[in-house]
């Protein structure tokens, strides 16, 4: 996702300070990451689901739509969600 180079420190924050700590009342929450890659101005938001049950379940409950709309203004273009199965993980 492309972010407003100027608010992608903006943007960590709120997923550190606001987001993170809502996904942890969540079931089935296992961790999250936001990968960001400052030169091209884009940032990954993951957050990674025990099950695709639990994942679903924050659209079901409106969570996730909720959680989207703080972030309005900060990115370029409109956000789209995609998924994806953890097939391998390696974590130390």
């Amino acid at each position: 996702m492309q972010v407003k180079p100027e608010r992608i420190d903006e943007a960590a924050r709120l997923f550190s300070e606001d987001i993170v700590p809502n996904c942890r009342g969540q079931a089935g929450y296992r961790g999250a990451y936001f990968l960001v890659d400052r030169k091209l101005g884009e940032c990954v938001p993951l957050t990674l689901w025990e099950t695709e049950a639990d994942m679903l379940a924050t659209e079901e409950n409106r969570f996730f739509q909720t959680q989207l709309v703080k972030f309005l203004g900060f990115f370029r273009h409109g956000l789209v969600r995609e998924t994806y199965e953890v097939a391998i993980a390696d974590q130390r």
